[in-house]
């Protein structure tokens, strides 16, 4: 027998003087990042930060109550990131202001959002246009809070102009703690392949500011391949994470000891979706009926079908009440397939 000594790549994450436990964090993402996928990548292992969806700056300035409902971090979850978004240094400064005060250990600043609704107004990766403007939000939130302050980035708004390296440069000079560098351009939205090129000169071009990678990660491999060919300080896992919360633990064990741990069963993944559901509904500020309507896509991304078949799906994007979810998810848990010891 041969033993190949390896090198563990899982390595703590310093932000500030907060310790991330691992390098690996889960992507802030509207309509998904929620504090049951966030608990839930927390318990099944290997997630080292998590952060919320993204909140506008301008509710929690204008609509103190309204802004409420979207605070639903926990204690149980910390350290925990905080997404905010907005143009206005001013707006976004005093919101940052306000979700410390509710707990928050970080504040990320988003100018990563290439959605229309957001970058039409300005916000988002629209911020990247003007690094100048984009530098001033981040300087003015650094001297309105006193906990680290990191931003998401695309590698720029116009396809081919790469911004994400002169900005990460300028927001290290103004006190940012952190980048993570999502290496698409906003008009690929999420299509093309990820040009981690870009994540590498952008920690080329800062002095001691961690910057974290995302983008095209689905595998311990994948998260290796990009920490050693980047050189970045951790490693952002979004839509990977979506059905597949065991996907941190994976990639914290591969990177610890080259071994690629099995996928659960379909028995396993109902459990594991039933878990999601039962945390959303003790969480969710909604009407139970709002909140089985954003499950729908959010547990239908557990591939619970049989291969060739939509048949659990179709009926899972189509249920009106929790008893008919837990009705779906127990029927498949409850089945006799052999477990390999993955559930929580």
């Amino acid at each position: 027998m041969v033993f190949v000594q390896t090198l563990s790549a899982l390595k703590p994450l310093h932000i500030g003087d907060i310790t991330i436990r691992t390098p690996l964090a889960l992507a802030p993402m509207a309509g998904h990042s929620n504090y049951a996928l966030r608990r839930l990548c927390r318990e099944m292992g290997g997630c080292g930060l998590v952060c919320t969806e993204l909140i506008s700056s301008s509710i929690v300035k204008n609509s103190r109550e309204r802004a409420l409902q979207r605070f639903d971090w926990r204690r149980d979850e910390r350290p925990i990131a905080v997404q905010l978004f907005g143009v206005d240094p001013r707006i976004v400064a005093e919101a940052a202001r306000v979700v410390v005060d509710h707990g928050a250990d970080i504040v990320d600043i988003n100018m990563g959002c290439w959605v229309p609704k957001i970058a039409k107004k300005g916000g988002g990766a629209a911020l990247l246009r003007d690094v100048k403007a984009a530098t001033a939000v981040v300087e003015a939130v650094v001297k309105a809070v006193d906990v680290p302050v990191t931003v998401k980035v695309r590698s720029g708004f116009e396809d081919g102009v790469v911004t994400a390296i002169p900005f990460a440069a300028a927001a290290e000079a103004v006190g940012a703690q952190a980048v993570a560098v999502h290496a698409r351009f906003a008009g690929q939205g999420h299509g093309g392949a990820a040009d981690w090129d870009v994540i590498g000169a952008v920690k080329d071009a800062v002095r001691h500011m961690p910057i974290i990678g995302n983008g095209d990660v689905h595998s311990g491999a994948d998260a290796r391949r990009m920490l050693d060919s980047t050189s970045c300080d951790g490693v952002m896992i979004g839509r990977a994470a979506l059905g597949q919360p065991w996907r941190f633990r994976q990639i914290a064990h591969y990177l610890e000891t080259g071994i690629t741990l099995d996928e659960p069963t379909r028995a396993e993944r109902a459990r594991i979706a039933l878990r999601q559901a039962q945390l959303t509904l003790e969480s969710a500020r909604l009407p139970e009926r709002v909140a089985v309507l954003e499950m729908r896509g959010q547990i239908s991304k557990y591939k619970l079908d049989e291969p060739g078949s939509a048949r659990i799906r179709n009926r899972l994007v189509r249920i009106e009440t929790y008893a008919e979810l837990e009705s779906i998810l127990l029927e498949l848990a409850e089945s006799n397939e052999p477990s390999h010891a993955c559930i929580i």
